[in-house]
């Protein structure tokens, strides 16, 4: 019995450890969060008329030529994928995870891992990655989201992948994520996605020197948007999903330590009750 005693003791020491650990994370979660979430209210109109006017653009038919409105060279695809940093945020990078391989299934693709959780899950899937450079989500600065832009456009003129997708956790409210997959380039992909408009468009703007130069120039700071703000969306994301996770695992924790101290208190109070009937037996008896 003092030994099952003893052994509840320590155990309720543990729980009580582990829910200081969670409580704090749950602290910190809530503190950066609000940051975090303002900086993606604030980025998420330009993320959105951004995608919103490209997707105009594609299902206007152009009078320009440019490689990034053209049919895809190649039918391999690039997802910019946007996952955490570190785990404890509920199911947030395994949901990203799930959604990203419902959506590369049968396709030939390689990654641009930004996050890393999404670094070490490629490097396990044994996936081909354009670059690894950005794999802490924490660090990844607007400068960083153009030098990707420019990376990847660079490597979509030259032919090594046909489509640009962006892959992040669309943050709706403090309680849900979602995971998403949008298309960046070609704009032929955009044109499929938002459906094709009947009816000629008339072209009322006229560029210099001339559409596609322009077009070229534009193109690389439009998916520069796209990325920082599904960075800000994912970085908000994280925090709440982490912040929700810490605070039920808290919860469980004074649940948990709760039972055990009816448990010990049960275990404690039949020990005496023993220790009572033997002293009394033993003075019957005498």
């Amino acid at each position: 019995m003092a030994a099952n005693m003893k052994a509840v003791k320590l155990r309720i020491k543990s729980v009580q450890s582990t829910m200081q650990i969670t409580k704090a994370m749950e602290l910190v979660a809530s503190s950066k969060l609000r940051k975090a979430k303002e900086r993606a209210e604030v980025c998420r109109p330009y993320f959105q008329t951004l995608h919103g006017t490209l997707k105009e653009i594609a299902q206007g038919n152009t009078d320009f030529s440019s490689v990034y409105t053209r049919d895809a060279s190649s039918e391999k695809c690039c997802y910019v994928v946007i996952a955490g940093d570190r785990g404890l945020a509920g199911g947030y990078n395994a949901n990203l995870f799930k959604r990203l391989e419902a959506d590369c299934a049968g396709k030939d693709y390689m990654v641009l891992p930004i996050g890393k959780k999404a670094v070490e899950y490629f490097r396990r899937k044994g996936i081909e990655c354009l670059t690894e450079a950005f794999a802490e989500i924490a660090d990844v600065s607007v400068a960083d989201c153009f030098e990707m832009a420019n990376l990847l456009c660079t490597e979509f003129k030259n032919g090594r992948f046909g489509h640009i997708d962006l892959c992040y956790t669309k943050f709706v409210s403090m309680l849900s994520q979602q995971p998403d997959v949008i298309s960046a380039l070609p704009l032929k992909d955009l044109a499929e996605e938002a459906g094709e408009k009947k009816g000629a468009v008339r072209n009322l703007i006229l560029y210099e020197p001339n559409g596609a130069e322009v077009f070229d120039a534009i193109v690389p700071e439009y998916l520069a948007g796209l990325i920082y703000g599904g960075v800000c969306e994912g970085v908000a994301s994280e925090l709440a999903a982490r912040r929700t996770a810490m605070e039920a695992a808290t919860s469980n924790a004074e649940e948990m330590i709760e039972r055990l101290n009816l448990h010990y208190n049960r275990a404690r109070q039949a020990s005496i009750t023993q220790e009572i009937t033997e002293i009394v037996g033993g003075a019957e008896g005498v």
